[in-house]
């Protein structure tokens, strides 16, 4: 009889591996909780920023950060990313509002994009983020890094015509990026500026002395200091007119009077907009555009990891969807992976998932208990911050590094950054990627053959051309130019042991040249790996005998 074999075992084991799993996060918890209030500090205005940007509720950007943080945190794979609402939805977000008649309308479509996502994720969309060329996705971090620069500058100087989360050129109150630089110095504000150059003063100390003198200060990050500080000298200084911060200088988050108006600020969607066909077109353009901006950014932050993790794309897509759900049902904006976030987290030394949750976690427990404080956080204090984030993301020694890599990089990562930092990120990137695009035919133009001339005179000597092992359409122009070229009387040695795939439109082309070939007395031995022949009457036919298939 069949021995019966205990399942317990190995329900035992299984146990045993979920219980390691879990407290593997716990692992560098002292990495982790630093990380998170930097990663906190970074997320709290550009989730208000980037709610103001769209024309939503300011609320619905902090219920986006926080589900974006705790949500999507536990159920992604990966362990350095953050999401939450993106600055590259904002135009999308506030055209929607507008067409769609209401914000609970559109809350609708978020749900539905989320749900759109899933099934992205259950039919393996996920690979897409693969074949973006690694110079595109260093552009995107530099031009990312650039942006975040030029747009701290004016909030640097106490100058907030324009939202922390307009990423864009051209921006919301009718200035562009540059403009509202040249702005921002006719009207400093002397108590934000200070306070400012103060918190950057302490970051740059921070990270390049104190860091390195005790493990208290990786423990106690610079950021949170720089903040600490700014909320004191806000207090100081705010009967001062001179040298102190004015109340529009500093952050904005809805303070709730009790519980009732604290869950008032709470948006649901309005189901009955369901059967609304311009519903369904924005929810199919959010889960694109989301999907794309989560995938590029799972790219970049894993270039960026230290650890060189790599996350499954396929789970992320499924994280995202039910995060845009759940956002969606609780008056959120739409989520996705955001790499200013996530660089934030792996500069400050995050290691797992835990930063990531632990950061939606204090978005969600600040507003709720200490709304009051946060409204006294200098806005300039938290430029700063994001000035060292971009700085790290674009230092000029990458510009170099690219450069010396030669043209193929350079021109895809340079032509990416120029299309950022003067359109926007999804233009940007599609510009590279089209560049990055046309290097490749470049270069399948130039590799798909070798061609080797025997003899001291071309119409003495043998002329040998070996094709590449894949041969494809895209090489069509470059083989027929030689074809062409053969002078009359040659002898041609056509090598294809090493191509493993031949296109057919290549077939065709020596298919066209037989006839050529007997008017200018071109002897061709064709050599493969199946055999050799001498001026083949149809090459169509010996390829379909033989054929050449990776």
């Amino acid at each position: 009889m069949p021995k019966l074999v205990s399942k317990a075992p190995m329900h035992i084991e299984t146990t045993i591996i979920n219980y390691q799993i879990k407290l593997s996060m716990f692992k560098h918890i002292k990495s982790d909780i630093p990380a998170s209030i930097v990663v906190f500090f970074v997320a709290l205005p550009l989730c208000l920023g980037i709610a103001l940007a769209s024309g939503a509720p300011l609320f619905s950007g902090i219920i986006a950060g926080i589900i974006g943080g705790i949500v999507v945190g536990y159920l992604s794979g990966s362990k350095i990313g953050v999401s939450g609402p993106a600055a590259g939805l904002a135009a999308i977000v506030l055209t929607a509002i507008t067409s769609l008649g209401s914000f609970e309308n559109f809350l609708v479509a978020v749900v539905l994009g989320g749900i759109i996502q899933l099934i992205f994720g259950v039919l393996k969309a996920g690979i897409i983020g693969y074949y973006f060329p690694s110079s595109v996705i260093k552009g995107m971090l530099t031009g990312i890094g650039i942006i975040i620069i030029l747009k701290q500058i004016p909030h640097f100087f106490g100058y907030n015509s324009s939202p922390d989360g307009d990423f864009s050129f051209f921006q919301l109150n009718g200035e562009n990026t540059f403009s509202g630089i040249l702005n921002a110095f006719e009207a400093i504000s002397l108590g934000a500026t200070i306070i400012g150059a103060i918190g950057l003063a302490i970051l740059i100390l921070w990270d390049k002395i104190l860091s390195k003198k005790g493990k208290i200060f990786n423990i106690i990050q610079g950021p949170l200091v720089a903040v600490a500080v700014g909320i004191v000298y806000y207090i100081i200084t705010q009967k001062n007119t001179s040298i102190g911060v004015n109340t529009d200088h500093l952050v904005s988050v809805p303070v709730p009077t009790d519980v009732s108006s604290f869950l008032a600020q709470f948006s649901f969607p309005n189901f009955s907009a369901i059967s609304n066909p311009e519903v369904w077109i924005v929810a199919f353009t959010i889960a694109l555009v989301a999907s794309l901006e989560t995938l590029l950014c799972v790219e970049a932050s894993d270039k960026l990891d230290p650890n060189k993790n790599v996350t499954p794309t396929n789970k992320e897509l499924l994280a995202q969807g039910t995060g845009n759900i759940i956002s969606g049902l609780l008056g959120g904006l739409p989520i996705t992976q955001v790499i200013v976030r996530s660089s934030a987290n792996i500069q400050s030394g995050g290691k797992t998932k835990l930063a990531t949750i632990i950061h939606g976690f204090l978005l969600l427990i600040s507003v709720i208990l200490i709304p009051k404080l946060l409204n006294k956080i200098p806005l300039s204090v938290l430029a700063a911050i994001l000035l060292t984030v971009g700085y790290k993301l674009a230092k000029p020694s990458l510009f170099k590094k690219m450069y010396h890599l030669g043209w193929k990089q350079w021109i895809p990562f340079s032509v990416t950054v120029f299309g950022i930092v003067f359109t926007d990120l999804l233009v940007g990137i599609g510009l590279g990627l089209m560049v990055g695009v046309v290097v490749i035919l470049i270069k399948s133009y130039q590799n798909s053959h070798f061609l080797h001339k025997e003899g001291g005179d071309i119409n003495d000597g043998k002329i040998k051309m070996t094709l590449a092992e894949e041969v494809t359409f895209f090489n069509k122009g470059a083989i027929l130019k030689e074809l062409d070229q053969l002078p009359h009387n040659s002898y041609l040695e056509l090598d294809v042991r090493n191509t493993r795939y031949l296109d057919n439109d290549i077939i065709e082309i020596l298919d066209d040249f037989v006839y050529k070939a007997k008017m200018r007395e071109i002897t061709i031995l064709l050599i493969s790996e199946r055999g050799s022949v001498v001026n083949p009457p149809s090459y169509l036919d010996f390829f379909k005998l033989r054929p050449l298939t990776a």
